[in-house]
């Protein structure tokens, strides 16, 4: 299953941005409302749990310097990456977009695919706010 977010345009060089989402524990600012736990665990993995959703875990799998940031399951059982790409548009300016992938059955894709995209949509948006 492969979902993406909207791009999002942020007043922010692609530098500042990179800088932000490779530090794990920054992600709590970026959570929905619905967030019910949020932990860092070191300084490349996290957890966090939604509302009525089990906990997840999280690490940093790998980094492109200002341009992508890619997190990962820390489970087997849900295997799946987060990938945020950082497009530099001028000097003090970027567009942001959410990759999720993940290897699920056809019942598990059709029960998840609309909170996931939600989930993302709602990580790019707040990425605005940072």
């Amino acid at each position: 299953m492969n979902l993406e977010s909207p791009k999002i345009s942020i007043e922010k060089n692609a530098k500042d941005i990179f800088s932000f989402l490779s530090k794990v524990e920054n992600f709590e600012k970026l959570m929905p409302e619905s967030i019910e736990k949020f932990e860092s665990l070191d300084e490349k993995s996290f957890l966090f749990q939604l509302k009525n959703m089990p906990v997840i875990k999280l690490e940093l799998k790998s980094t492109v310097e200002d341009a992508e940031i890619l997190l990962g399951a820390k489970s087997d059982k849900l295997p799946f990456t987060l990938k945020g790409k950082i497009d530099s548009t001028s000097e003090t300016s970027s567009d942001v977009q959410l990759f999720f992938e993940g290897q699920f059955n056809a019942m598990m894709s059709m029960m998840i695919k609309s909170p996931i995209q939600k989930f993302i949509d709602t990580l790019a948006e707040n990425i605005k706010k940072i």
